[in-house]
């Protein structure tokens, strides 16, 4: 099972930028999906911004024109440019990977936190 290593999360006040990446222990070829969900205690995951192997994304509304993803494909790493953060956007960030032979991967989780 490929394993995703997340890093980039912490505490920023509100309007700051963090940037987050995720990278996978093996090459990743074929058909995938990588990018970001998180979870705020008490509530369902969601997705946040995602990007597949034809470098097609895709965002949530909350965050459109504030997040970008990005890939680096040589070094099998995802990167999440958050910018103009906002208090709402606090939960912590699971990095996340599909792929049709062995279905979905989770990371561990880096939590984010916008405050004051």
């Amino acid at each position: 099972q490929v394993q995703l290593m997340e890093s980039g999360g912490g505490l920023v006040q509100p309007g700051g930028s963090l940037r987050l990446s995720c990278a996978a222990s093996e090459s990743i070829f074929g058909l995938y999906q990588m990018g970001w969900y998180r979870q705020v205690s008490g509530k369902q995951r969601e997705m946040v911004a995602l990007i597949d192997s034809y470098g097609d994304t895709n965002y949530a509304d909350s965050v459109k024109g504030r997040f970008t993803i990005s890939r680096d494909s040589t070094k099998n790493t995802v990167f999440l440019q958050m910018n103009s953060l906002k208090p709402e956007d606090t939960g912590m960030y699971y990095c996340y990977m599909w792929r049709p032979r062995y279905g979905a991967a989770w990371g561990q989780g880096t939590q984010v936190t916008v405050s004051s």
